[in-house]
């Protein structure tokens, strides 16, 4: 067994710089023709050109031992590929939710590898609490809780971190057919927690006349978590590609996981041929997801709740529209706005906190100005003012309560505090559209 590293794939694949181009996004498509597992996920990547080093460094920040992770170059059907292998020398197979969780967060990962993480752990909790009807909380994972699994979800999220991939995307996934063992016995394949996660998930998916598990529980819930949409091989320009083996090599098909990965034009700047795109171009924006759902049977305080769990949840901004619906029934649409690798979470957030049948996903950009918060003192009362581009806000709260300790009206607490900051900071050099720095629309 042979130790790989991203040097061998980069030579025969021809890897780029991990950055993106200005004005991309970069951009990871599993074609999943055979499935997909864990292990197929993490060795497509090593194969792409993760580096194996950098891999195992991150996943040496995780709170305990008895595992090693190889990579061997193999053959499935004639393809040059990479099975990642995770030796085990770990007796712990039954692992809760809540321990996981505790060591992803104790490892002190990147943001997005410990967020990435985290939300496949949360699909597949979420999918197990559905199955076996238990709170989330104590949700055991059996063949998932082992290390070998651990690793394998946590090294696909830092392998990702380490291409610099900013969004995932998938093909439909192929399942197979017949029967598998696991620890409640014998089960259909594809097993009840594969379906369900591709279903959550919004996943095409089709099944091989194959008697073997080509979609694992693990595979299963890493698109469910990380991919925000599912389809043909999107338009790029392609900067690197891989194959991650499965463990046996079928005289039906390739065996094996196939990445691609290149950046995305974003903004309508200019398409994959270089034509270019719409005038007044501001540049490239942050990409985003807006998610939505409408309700006509949640009460506004149901609403509000939903809202304020979102935002906590991890999105940008989340709001409500009154729409009129069918047979002139009243209703609202549910709007959530957030990080394209957040919107999987968010979806399930959005499904739970509104019981609604359907969500909904825009894909674009956002151009958010810089800001800072400053702390300023009014009468003793200590407020956050909200600094950007030709602006200067007190925040809400905090004039709310100040404005209870100080017996002064709202209105009067925030503009002493604007003026507290104006006066410590001095005038603004420009307010952009002729705005005054202490009034005018929230950017």
């Amino acid at each position: 067994m042979n130790a790989r590293t991203a040097g061998d794939s980069s030579d025969r694949d021809g890897t780029e710089s991990s950055r993106s181009r200005p004005g991309t996004n970069r951009t990871a498509w599993f074609h999943c023709f055979a499935g997909i597992a864990g292990d197929m996920a993490l060795g497509s990547l090593i194969d792409a050109g993760a580096d194996l080093d950098e891999v195992v460094e991150l996943l040496g920040r995780l709170p305990f031992d008895g595992w090693a992770l190889d990579v061997e170059p193999v053959l499935r059907g004639g393809i040059a590929a990479s099975r990642a292998i995770v030796t085990v020398h770990d007796h712990v197979v039954v692992r809760t939710y809540a321990h996981i969780v505790g060591l992803v967060e104790q490892a002190r990962l990147p943001e997005r590898v410990a967020m990435r993480s985290l939300a496949t752990f949360a699909a597949l909790a979420e999918v197990e609490a559905r199955l076996h009807r238990r709170p989330i909380d104590q949700v055991h994972f059996h063949e998932v809780g082992g290390h070998d699994t651990i690793v394998d979800v946590v090294g696909t999220a830092a392998a990702l971190e380490i291409l610099g991939v900013d969004e995932v995307r998938s093909s439909s996934v192929a399942t197979g057919t017949g029967s598998i063992r696991a620890a409640h016995g014998v089960l259909p394949n594809p097993a009840p927690a594969v379906v369900g996660l591709l279903a959550a998930a919004g996943a095409p998916t089709w099944g091989r006349d194959i008697d073997l598990e080509l979609t694992t529980p693990t595979g299963a819930a890493l698109l469910a978590a990380l991919a925000s949409g599912f389809g043909p091989l999107p338009a790029m320009r392609v900067t690197s590609h891989g194959f991650g083996a499965g463990s046996r090599d079928l005289p039906e098909l390739p065996n094996c996981t196939q990445v691609v990965i290149g950046d995305v034009e974003v903004g309508g700047r200019r398409d994959v041929d270089g034509h270019p795109g719409f005038q007044g171009d501001p540049g490239p924006g942050q990409p985003v997801v807006q998610l939505e759902a409408t309700v006509d049977d949640v009460t506004g305080e149901q609403l509000g709740h939903a809202v304020s769990k979102l935002i906590d949840a991890g999105a940008h901004d989340a709001w409500l529209t009154p729409v009129v619906m069918k047979k002139g029934r009243p209703g609202h649409v549910v709007h959530v706005l957030c990080d394209p690798v957040m919107a999987p979470h968010l979806r399930a957030v959005l499904r739970s906190e509104t019981g609604t049948l359907g969500v909904r996903a825009l894909y674009g950009e956002r151009w958010p100005s810089p800001r800072s918060f400053v702390t300023v003192d009014v009468e003793g009362a200590s407020i956050r003012v909200k600094v950007g581009p030709g602006r200067a806000k007190a925040e809400f709260d905090d004039v709310e309560r100040a404005s209870a300790l100080l017996g002064r009206p709202l209105r009067e607490v925030a503009f002493m505090a604007e003026a507290a900051w104006l006066a410590e900071h001095g005038p603004f050099d420009a307010a952009p559209s002729g705005d005054h720095p202490l009034g005018g629309a929230e950017a």
